[in-house]
Parts: structure tokens; C-alpha cells; sequence
């Protein structure tokens, strides 16, 4: 059986393990911006005047699911705890 203080503990390294992607991926976007547009412009024959507002939404909803769906568990099952 489960117990509280695991699903705390998931969710806290789960937590840690997603913001920490949500960082690496802006870093990787603000660093390598034109290559990346030109690759993803290539390979989904998008204009590149369209990525920044992609990016933008990409990282918004990913930020936005992470707060909802981790972070605010993780945050609830330590006030709990």
C-alpha cells in the first residue's frame, strides 16, 4: 500500500524533474533560437515569423500543466502532511 508520505515524495521529484525541464527548454530556446527555428521550419513547413508565438504557447501550457497538475498536488499533500 501506498502511503501519503510516497505520493508526497513523487510528486515532489516529479515536480523538481519537470520545472527542471521547463527551464532547460527556455535556456534552449533563448540560446539557439535561429537554428531551432530553421530546423522546425523545415521539418513542419511553418514560416519562421510563427515560432516565437509557438514557443511562447509551448512553454506557457507546459508551465501552466506542470503548476496544475504537480506542483499544486505536491503543495497540498505537504500542507496535509
Amino acid at each position: 500500500m501506498t502511503t501519503l508520505s510516497q505520493v508526497t515524495e513523487i510528486f515532489g521529484w516529479a515536480s523538481i524533474l519537470n520545472i527542471g525541464f521547463l527551464v532547460f527548454a527556455w535556456i534552449v530556446i533563448a540560446v539557439m533560437r535561429p537554428s531551432i527555428v530553421s530546423l522546425h521550419s523545415k521539418m513542419f513547413d511553418i514560416p519562421e515569423r510563427d515560432f516565437p508565438l509557438i514557443y511562447f504557447k509551448y512553454l506557457a501550457n507546459y508551465k501552466l500543466l506542470t503548476f496544475i497538475f504537480i506542483v499544486a498536488p505536491y503543495l497540498s499533500l505537504k500542507i496535509i502532511g
